[in-house]
C-alpha cells in the first residue's frame, strides 16, 4: 500500500506542443532528468503545472503517457483540484485505475464565502465518491492563489474521519506559522511545504519534505535545503528571480527553455502570455547555484 509523499518532490511545469497540447515526451524526459538529480517524485498539474487549465481527460492521458515512458507510478502525484466535485472524483478514479495513488485536492474555490463545514463537506464528498482505500489524498493549502484557505481543524477532522486515506497536506501559504499551526492541529498528516525558503526549518519541525516549483530550475538548491545546508539566503534570492516578475509561470518556463535550449518550454495556455526569452533569468540563477552546494 502506498505511503504518504515524503522527501523531495517537484511540482512539475507542463511543456506544450505547438498546438497547445501536453508534450508528453518532453514531460517524461523532464521527470526522468529530475530523478537523476535526486528527486523522489513529480506532481503533475498543480499550480506550477497550470493545472486548472487542463481537464480530466487530458490529465489522465498524460499519466498514461508517462507510465509508458518509464516513469514509475509510485513517483507520480497529480493535482485533482476542480470546482466540481464530480470532476475530482472522475480524475481520481481514472488515475487510481493506472496505479497512481497520490492526488492533491484544492478546497472548493470561486465562492469565497464558503464555511469550514462546507470545505470539509467538499473534501468528504470526493473521498466518499471515490470510495477506494488505495487513495492517498493531500489537502492543498494555497489561499493566496485559490482564494480559499483550509482551516486546520478541517484538516484534523478529515484525518480523524478517514485515517491514512487523508495522507497529508501541502502548505504553500509561504507563512511558516501556518505550517506550525497545521502540524499542531494534525500531527499525523505528512505536511510538505511549497515555499522553498521554509524547507529546512519545516523538516526540522517534523515536516515531510517539499513539493515545490523552484526544483524545476534549481534542484540542487532545493536538495541542499532538505539536507539543512546554510543556503536559505541563496534560495530566497533564487525565488525572487522568478517571483518578482509580472508572471511567475511564464518566467519559470522561459528559464527552462534557456536551460535546456528547447524553445517549446516557452509555451503556456491562455490566459497566460509567454515570454520571448529567459536567458537573463537563467544567468542570475547560475550565479546563485555557483559554487555548487556541498
Amino acid at each position: 500500500m502506498a505511503e504518504a509523499i515524503r522527501g523531495f518532490w517537484v511540482a512539475s511545469a507542463t511543456p506544450l506542443t505547438v498546438d497547445g497540447q501536453v508534450d508528453n515526451a518532453q514531460l517524461a524526459r523532464h521527470a526522468l532528468q529530475l530523478f537523476g538529480k535526486g528527486v523522489d517524485g513529480v506532481v503533475l498539474f498543480g499550480t506550477t503545472g497550470e493545472g486548472t487549465s487542463f481537464n480530466v481527460a487530458e490529465r489522465v492521458a498524460t499519466v498514461e503517457a508517462l507510465l509508458k515512458a518509464g516513469v514509475a507510478a509510485p513517483r507520480i502525484g497529480i493535482g485533482g483540484g476542480f470546482p466540481a466535485v464530480s470532476d475530482a472524483i472522475a480524475l481520481t478514479r481514472g488515475v487510481l485505475s493506472l496505479g497512481i495513488n497520490h492526488v492533491l485536492y484544492l478546497p472548493p474555490y470561486f465562492d469565497r464565502s464558503v464555511t469550514p463545514e462546507g470545505i470539509e463537506d467538499a473534501f468528504a464528498a470526493i473521498i466518499d465518491g471515490v470510495a477506494e482505500d488505495r487513495l492517498r489524498a493531500y489537502l492543498y493549502h494555497i489561499p493566496q492563489v485559490s482564494g480559499v484557505a483550509i482551516p486546520p481543524p478541517v484538516a484534523a477532522s478529515l484525518r480523524k474521519r478517514y485515517g491514512k486515506i487523508v495522507a497529508g497536506l501541502k502548505d504553500s501559504s509561504g507563512d511558516f506559522r501556518q505550517f506550525q499551526t497545521f502540524r499542531a492541529a494534525a500531527p499525523e498528516l505528512a505536511i510538505t511545504v511549497g515555499n522553498e525558503a521554509d524547507i529546512a526549518r519545516a523538516v526540522a519541525a517534523g515536516g515531510a519534505g517539499t513539493i515545490c516549483g523552484m526544483a524545476n530550475v534549481v534542484p540542487d538548491l532545493v536538495k541542499g535545503m532538505l539536507r539543512g545546508a546554510d543556503i536559505e539566503a541563496r534560495m530566497q534570492a533564487a525565488i525572487d528571480v522568478v517571483i518578482k516578475t509580472p508572471s511567475f509561470l511564464p518566467t519559470l518556463k522561459a528559464i527552462l527553455a534557456a536551460q535546456t535550449g528547447d524553445a517549446g518550454w516557452l509555451r503556456v495556455r491562455p490566459p497566460l502570455r509567454p515570454l520571448s526569452d529567459g536567458t537573463a533569468f537563467k544567468l542570475k540563477l547560475d550565479e546563485l547555484t555557483s559554487p555548487a552546494i556541498a
